[in-house]
Parts: structure tokens; C-alpha cells; sequence
């Protein structure tokens, strides 16, 4: 049998979870409501996070636009996906919500900018 104490960061009452796993049962315990229950499941069987972060602009009216993982992404993957960000740029203009890197790691999942940037 493990044990994992987590904090649910579904919403600002932060409760004290814990989840309890036997073979092929898993059970929490310490949440107030069912997202608890459903995001202890999830961080402990596929734990997933959104990375934000931001790439280099060309003739932008500032240096670098910030960016997000459109949704969250596979945990694992996060150090891919910051090292295709890393290497990323864009010319302005830069629109909030353009995509900024398709398919980002091979994760389905889109970087999109999160403000917009005009010519300099």
C-alpha cells in the first residue's frame, strides 16, 4: 500500500488530501467536494501542468512575447516543451492567441501567445 499527501489547487480552500493506493484501488480522503477527489486521482495516475513561459520577438515593439501551453501537457514532457520554446521566435506583429509553436513536442498541444505585440 503507498500513501501520497497532496494539497487540491482547485480552489482557494487548499485542502489537505490524502490518497491511498492498494494494488488497484485508490482512494482520497480530506477533500470538502467531488474536483478533490477528481484532481488527487489525476495528479497521482497522469499528472499533467501548463507551462508558461516566453519567446523571442523580431521587430516587436518589445523583446519577447509570453506564451502558454494552450492546455495542460504530460508532466514528463515539460523539459521538451521548454526546449522548443527556448529555441521558438516570431516576427511582430504578435496577436494574443496566435499560435506560436503547432504541436509543440509531439504533445498535441499548441504554445500560444498570451499578449499581443505590435511593430516596434
Amino acid at each position: 500500500m503507498e500513501v501520497k499527501e497532496l494539497i487540491c489547487i482547485n480552489c482557494p480552500m487548499g485542502c489537505p488530501l490524502t490518497v491511498t493506493i492498494d494494488g488497484e484501488s485508490l482512494s482520497v480522503t480530506g477533500n470538502t467536494c467531488p474536483r478533490g477527489e477528481d484532481y488527487a486521482k489525476k495528479e497521482v495516475l497522469s499528472p499533467t501542468r501548463i507551462v508558461t513561459s516566453s519567446v523571442r520577438v523580431s521587430g516587436g515593439s518589445i523583446a519577447r512575447v509570453s506564451v502558454k501551453t494552450k492546455t495542460d501537457i504530460p508532466k514528463g514532457k515539460i523539459f521538451d516543451v521548454m526546449k522548443e520554446i527556448r529555441a521558438a521566435h516570431v516576427d511582430a506583429p504578435v496577436q494574443m492567441g496566435d499560435v506560436v509553436i503547432a504541436d509543440c513536442a509531439g504533445t498535441g498541444v499548441d504554445v500560444i501567445a498570451t499578449k499581443s505585440v505590435g511593430h516596434a
